[in-house]
C-alpha cells in the first residue's frame, strides 16, 4: 500500500471517531501522518496488561476484545471493540501501564496514536479534552454495569440483559467469533452454564437459538427475566 493511500485511510478512519471528527481537516491530516498502522491476525495480542502504554488505538476494521486474565488463564471480557472505536485511553491519559489485554478476534487493522501526541492535542484543543472525559465516563459506567451484573444478577438475568442490549430489532446476529465461550467470558461464567441458561430461555419461549443467530420471541418476558436476582 502506498504512503498516500495509507494516509487517506488514516484520515478517513480518524474522521469517523468522535474524538477527532470535529477537528479541522488540516489537523486531522497532521494527526494521520503520525499514526502507525498495525495489522493483527485472529488470536494475536495487540498488547498485554501491564505493558508500558504506547498510545491510543483506533479500530479501522475487524473486531477485538479487551480482557482481564487470571493466573489460571480464565478471562473476563471487558469490552468488544469494533470499527470506529478507540481503546487504551485510560492508560494514555493517566500515564499508567496498559490496564487490560487486547486480542484480535478476527483479522483486524488498528491505528496507533502515540501518547505524547495525544497529550499535546489535549493541551491545544479543550473540546477534544471534553470528548475524552465523556468517553472515559462512559467506559466507567460500562464497568460499573459489568460489576453490578456479575455481583448481583444470575447468569440468566445477565444473559437476558446482554441479548436485549445487542439485539437489532428482534435478532442478534452472531459473528463467527461470537462462540459460547466468548459470550460466557463476557458474562462472567463458563460455557456449560451459559448453554444451560440459553436452553432455559429457549424452553420458556423467550428466545430461539440458531447457529449464527438468536431471535427474541418475547421481549417483555426477556426484560422481566433481565431484572431477576
Amino acid at each position: 500500500m502506498s504512503g498516500e493511500s495509507n494516509l487517506q485511510r488514516a484520515v478517513q478512519t480518524l474522521s469517523q471517531v468522535p474524538f477527532f471528527a470535529d477537528l479541522p481537516t488540516s489537523l486531522q491530516t497532521e494527526v494521520a501522518k503520525r499514526a502507525h498502522r498495525r495489522c493483527y491476525q485472529n488470536g494475536e495480542a495487540v498488547f498485554w496488561e501491564g505493558d508500558p502504554c504506547q498510545g491510543l488505538y483506533v479500530v479501522e476494521q475487524g473486531w477485538l476484545k479487551a480482557v482481564k486474565l487470571s493466573p489460571a488463564g480464565r478471562e473476563q471480557v471487558l469490552h468488544f471493540l469494533g470499527p470506529g472505536e478507540t481503546f487504551n485511553a485510560l492508560s494514555v491519559f493517566t500515564v499508567t501501564p496498559n490496564p487490560a489485554t487486547v486480542i484480535a478476534l478476527e483479522p483486524s487493522t488498528v491505528w496507533l496514536l502515540e501518547r505524547e501526541m495525544m497529550l499535546q492535542l489535549l493541551d491545544q484543543y479543550p473540546k477534544l479534552a471534553r470528548l475524552v472525559i465523556q468517553n472515559l465516563a462512559q467506559r466507567l459506567l460500562h464497568m460499573l454495569s459489568l460489576v453490578e451484573d456479575i455481583s448481583l444478577r444470575t447468569v440468566e438475568a445477565r444473559l437476558a440483559r446482554f441479548l436485549l442490549e445487542k439485539a437489532s430489532g428482534e435478532t442478534i446476529n452472531r459473528r463467527r467469533w461470537a462462540t459460547q465461550a466468548e459470550m460466557a467470558a463476557r458474562l462472567g461464567t463458563v460455557p456449560d452454564v451459559l448453554n444451560r441458561a440459553l436452553r432455559k430461555l429457549a424452553d420458556e419461549g423467550l428466545i430461539e437459538v440458531a447457529r449464527h443467530q438468536i431471535r427474541i420471541l418475547d421481549t417483555a418476558g426477556l426484560e422481566q427475566k433481565s431484572k431477576g436476582a
